[in-house]
């Protein structure tokens, strides 16, 4: 792991937009951004060029946070969701039975399974992976944060492939995911739509088989699994390596605040605190929320979108493995997402 990059700064331009409109945005160290002076619960969004302003910034950054005076309505957090990306909500989780309204856009997390959906998230990944487009954004409101500390860390995917080695990022650059649930086809290596970074990307918790694009012109093949277990290590290891070297950060929730991310910008998982019992760290509480993604996210090299990972594979031995969490890269963690 050789020099971690650094974020750019604010955007002067793009920060005098913001400030015209009578708000603020702070850059976050080492990675993200907070806004204040924008009331998420005014009915009257903000002029375009202002959210445009913030969902360029929220690219480069990683995520914004929105600092509130108060808790938000449900309908005000999902209305202020669909600022970014795709501009309508994209929902295929659970509707937990204390969800407010038992509203299908809310997906409600909890370190107390009466009051939401434990366990999720541990490992480092995107939101809506098993989508051809993925999730653009999503948006994470705290209901209720524990007394004791229980975030989520973010860890910035552009700066992470900054990270590696020359001859890593080549091989990186060659590799394509399978989602073990849908058999979607993601690249390893993607180009941000809004930033133009090269960014990293696996889920360590959906990943059915790797793919390697070999120097022949139609040559493939699979990642075994030594290799796959190495190649999730290395991944785990180069995000977690972040908190150290500046492009990762664990973001402990105030009340009332709101965060969105970039969802093709920043993997996250949650802390380790966030899922122990509420007796121990208090009750935490968060609402979610998932836009719709812009564009596909596309394997390259001609591969297929889609791969049947229930019918034999075509690219010869390997890891080739359908359902649940997929690939069980480490018996020693946590996996459910």
């Amino acid at each position: 792991m050789t020099n971690p990059s650094t974020l750019p700064p604010l955007d002067p331009a793009r920060v005098a937009t913001i400030e015209k409109y009578g708000a603020k945005i702070t850059p976050l160290e080492p990675i993200g951004a907070q806004v204040e002076g924008i009331d998420l619960a005014s009915e009257e969004n903000p002029p375009a060029e202002v959210v445009e302003a913030l969902e360029h910034e929220m690219a480069c950054r990683g995520f914004l946070v929105f600092k509130n005076d108060q808790q938000l309505e449900v309908d005000d957090f999902l209305r202020v969701s669909r600022w970014w990306g795709g501009r309508e909500l994209h929902s295929t989780h659970g509707v937990h039975p204390a969800t407010p309204g038992g509203n299908p856009h809310i997906f409600r997390l909890s370190n107390d399974s009466r009051h939401g959906i434990p366990g999720v998230g541990p490992q480092w990944h995107n939101d809506g992976s098993f989508n051809t487009t993925t999730f653009s954004h999503a948006g994470y409101h705290i209901i209720r944060p524990p007394e004791k500390g229980g975030g989520t860390y973010f860890a910035h995917q552009g700066a992470a492939f900054d990270a590696l080695p020359d001859e890593r990022q080549a091989f990186w650059s060659r590799l394509s995911s399978v989602n073990s649930g849908t058999g979607v086809v993601h690249p390893a290596v993607h180009v941000h739509p809004v930033s133009g970074r090269k960014s990293i990307w696996l889920h360590l918790g959906m990943t059915g088989a790797v793919i390697e694009k070999l120097p022949g012109e139609d040559e493939f093949r699979l990642l075994d699994a030594e290799e796959l277990k190495q190649l999730c290590h290395e991944y785990n290891d180069i995000l977690n390596a972040g908190l150290e070297n500046g492009y990762a950060t664990g973001y402990e929730y105030q009340e009332n605040d709101c965060i969105f991310i970039d969802n093709l910008a920043v993997a996250h998982r949650a802390a380790p605190e966030a899922h122990l019992p509420a007796e121990e760290q208090g009750l935490r509480i968060m609402h979610r929320s998932t836009v719709r993604g812009v564009e596909e996210l596309s394997p390259y090299y001609g591969l297929p979108r889609y791969c049947d990972l229930r019918a034999p594979s075509p690219f010869g031995d390997g890891v080739w493995q359908a359902g649940g969490i997929g690939f069980r890269w480490d018996d020693g963690v946590p996996m459910q997402n």
